[in-house]
């Protein structure tokens, strides 16, 4: 027993959990920093070198930010809904389409599967940047602007969500679904009953990673949109920390950038066990 003893508490262990140790709080810094810079009164943030943590805490950047936005046409809550909304809805709808997707490609043959799967390998290797003029061409076309659905549309074909779910599906045997059409189960019912559940850690992964770019994205508000009332909340921080002078900017650019991380943090914070799942599972490195 001595000797499983020694070598479970090895200086060697102690040596690499001090180190994974010392790597998470320096990464944790940023968050520390963006959480205390939000609560530091102004003379705070201009000092040299600049501390990390707060030395008297205020709600003062809070107030410039709802004071600001009280005086504007569009209150700041309709930002916060747009933002809230468009991106529950676009996750969802994410969701269903490339789980949809994976399972038809993963389970399902048909002409010009190959070349889709292709198209789909092709199109990981695109900046978002490269489709802009594409985008905007379809949404005018549709005549989808100023509306919610030139928010939602965008997003739908996302091939980083059909490859991970068609490489997490590939992982469920195929004894299985056809033990279930032997009992006489319709498809509906194997993809709700049977995919679904199975494919849970993907399917959270695919809301994560759905949910940030849609709550960061500005290129919706700033190409197809020409009404106030239908923009986002990161875009008005985005037109916020351009267009006020001073030290108002400062302080309400602090104040925001927390509201726009936290409801990541916490997305993240909730799902990040089955995003690991996916990870270790779907053979993505």
């Amino acid at each position: 027993m001595r000797p499983a003893l020694r070598r479970r508490f090895s200086w060697s262990r102690i040596g690499l959990i001090a180190v994974m140790a010392a790597v998470g709080i320096f990464m944790l810094l940023p968050i520390v920093f963006l959480v205390n810079n939000a609560f530091k009164p102004l003379n705070e943030m201009f000092l040299f070198p600049p501390r990390i943590f707060v030395q008297n805490p205020t709600t003062y950047n809070f107030e410039q930010l709802f004071l600001h936005s009280a005086a504007g046409v569009v209150p700041f809550s309709r930002y916060l809904f747009n933002s809230a909304f468009i991106s529950l809805a676009t996750t969802f709808a994410v969701i269903v389409v490339s789980t949809m997707a994976g399972y038809v490609l993963s389970k399902h043959r048909f002409h010009f599967k190959a070349s889709i799967m292709g198209a789909i390998m092709i199109a990981l290797m695109f900046t978002p940047e490269t489709v802009s003029i594409p985008r905007y061409l379809i949404v005018s076309g549709l005549g989808l602007k100023d509306t919610y659905w030139a928010h939602v549309l965008p997003f739908l074909a996302s091939p980083v969500a059909v490859f991970l779910m068609k490489q997490f599906i590939d992982q469920i045997p195929d004894s299985l679904i056809e033990a279930a059409k032997l009992d006489g189960a319709a498809e509906r019912y194997i993809f709700l009953r049977i995919i679904l559940p199975l494919t849970s850690p993907a399917v959270a992964t695919t809301g994560i990673i759905t949910f940030q770019l849609v709550y960061m994205d500005v290129e919706a508000s700033s190409l197809y949109m020409t009404k106030e009332t239908m923009k986002t909340l990161s875009y008005y921080a985005e037109a916020m920390s351009q267009n006020i002078p001073g030290a108002a900017q400062v302080s309400i650019a602090a104040a925001i950038g927390l509201m726009m991380f936290v409801p990541n943090l916490v997305i993240f914070l909730i799902f990040q066990r089955r995003m690991i799942q996916t990870m270790l599972h779907s053979g993505v490195k």
